[in-house]
């Protein structure tokens, strides 16, 4: 892994876990990872060594609790990036833009933003692994979109609608923080009103804004460029798969260069992209059929599949059972 590719975790965890009275080295150890990849600024953390991290936090504290804790725990003065380019925005709108754009230098993950006249919805995208994201860090990514509208606002700002993979066992402590009752659907997203997505931020900072955006964008830059072909081509089917739209000349203009360019650079990587459709889709289906409700019909058509016999044929071809199978198996596990 280059310098330049993966994911810096945050020095701010130190100081997140300490208040929780967790210690992060021993965090580290269960995780795998060097005691001091949270003071190095040279050492960057792949997708499965992220989530890695995260779960071995959530298995550090035996608290239902924790996530709300840790938001609580977020500050004004917490300078990492995202936070920062929210922070010095004009209004929540704003805030939510740049989390998006700059969110991706310290986590796997994509946000979607969209805002009318009714309000202002966030939608996560977890970028996949074998692992995945751990419940809490999702629960906690809500709780932290609250918080940082609270921040900026320095006004008591709620959610008006906010959806989980899972609904937590705390439900009513989350619902306390978020301010409204959470749905269970297939993703995190988090939606506010119209009046608080453009309540002006009282941390506005345009000069600090200019000051550090150059060098932000720079940041993002090198982490797009050190991405290897084989994880773009699998970021950008998790955005098309739903439509259908998964043959190669779609994601090769997505991620403009050729359908022969493509199918190139990963053979390179040792890849293909039929592989790369095969092992996104396969490990999407685990998610889903672990992680929700979700019929084997929806998901097949979440994978992209014209009709839910393709995928079962193709799920029993990668996993030698069927969907229904696999689910019991899973929660049996759990």
């Amino acid at each position: 892994m280059s310098p330049s590719h993966g994911y810096l975790l945050d020095p701010g965890f130190k100081g997140m876990l300490a208040s929780v009275g967790v210690r992060h080295d021993e965090v580290l150890r269960r995780a795998g990872l060097p005691e001091d990849v949270l003071n190095r600024p040279d050492v960057r953390v792949s997708t499965e060594q992220f989530f890695t991290f995260l779960r071995a936090i959530e298995e550090s504290v035996d608290d239902p609790l924790f996530p709300i804790r840790l938001a609580s725990q977020v500050g004004a003065e917490s300078f990492s990036p995202p936070v920062f380019a929210a922070l010095c925005s004009p209004n929540l709108v704003v805030a939510m833009e740049r989390l998006a754009k700059f969110k991706p230098l310290v986590a796997p993950v994509r946000l979607a933003v969209d805002h009318d006249d009714a309000g202002l919805r966030v939608r996560y995208d977890w970028l996949e692994s074998s692992i995945g994201p751990p419940p809490f860090l999702i629960g906690s990514e809500a709780l932290f979109l609250v918080k940082l509208a609270q921040l900026g606002t320095r006004h008591d700002v709620r959610a008006s609608d906010v959806t989980l993979l899972r609904v937590p066992t705390a439900r009513v402590a989350y619902e306390d923080f978020l301010g409204c009752r959470i749905r269970q659907a297939d993703h995190l997203s988090v939606s506010f009103n119209a009046a608080d997505a453009h309540r002006p931020f009282l941390t506005d900072n345009s000069t600090m804004w200019d000051i550090f955006e150059p060098q932000l964008r720079e940041r993002l830059a090198d982490l797009d460029g050190a991405a290897s072909f084989q994880d773009r081509t699998r970021a950008v089917l998790l955005e098309v798969l739903p439509s259908g739209q998964v043959a190669v000349d779609v994601v090769a203009r997505r991620l403009a260069v050729s359908s022969r360019t493509l199918q190139r650079r990963l053979q390179d990587e040792g890849t293909s992209f039929n592989a790369v459709l095969r092992e996104t889709r396969a490990s999407l289906s685990r998610h889903y059929l672990g992680n929700t409700q979700l019929s084997s019909s929806e998901i097949a058509y979440l994978l992209g599949f014209d009709e839910p016999n393709s995928f079962f044929r193709a799920f029993q071809h990668w996993t030698g059972t069927t969907p229904d199978s696999l689910r019991r198996s899973l929660h049996t596990a759990v």
